[in-house]
């Protein structure tokens, strides 16, 4: 199974979002995205997932980084994406926070360990 994730970019910042659960991830900091469905493709499913995650429209671009593995023969694959309108603002539908990140705050939240592997591939995007 793929997860994908978003690594959303706007005027050199990075948009992270903070998990309100599980009880044992709450609070820590993740790439908005989700689970590919049977049938749709990473892209499709990421532009669902920002969708429904933070409200906004996103377009979706290159790979970014290798896939991580995950638990259970899951795979993560991160993409890079932007939003189709620059004024929208993204909020958090499902999640605590979202916030713009600058790269030199990339290593002050407290990432979930898949999303902590990117990093360094997400300093070279911003």
């Amino acid at each position: 199974m793929v997860i994908v994730g978003a690594a959303i970019v706007r005027n050199g910042r990075l948009l992270a979002q903070q998990r309100a659960w599980p009880a044992d991830h709450a609070g820590q900091w993740e790439l908005p995205g989700g689970r590919v469905e049977d049938g749709e493709s990473d892209e499709a499913a990421l532009a669902r997932e920002c969708l429904e995650e933070l409200d906004v429209a996103v377009a979706v671009g290159g790979r970014v980084g290798d896939d991580v593995p995950l638990p259970k023969g899951k795979v993560l694959r991160i993409y890079a994406a932007w939003l189709v309108s620059e004024g929208d603002e993204p909020r958090a539908v499902e999640h605590k926070d979202v916030r713009w990140i600058s790269p030199g705050d990339l290593d002050d939240l407290d990432w979930l360990p898949a999303d902590r592997v990117l990093l360094p591939a997400l300093r070279t995007l911003l």
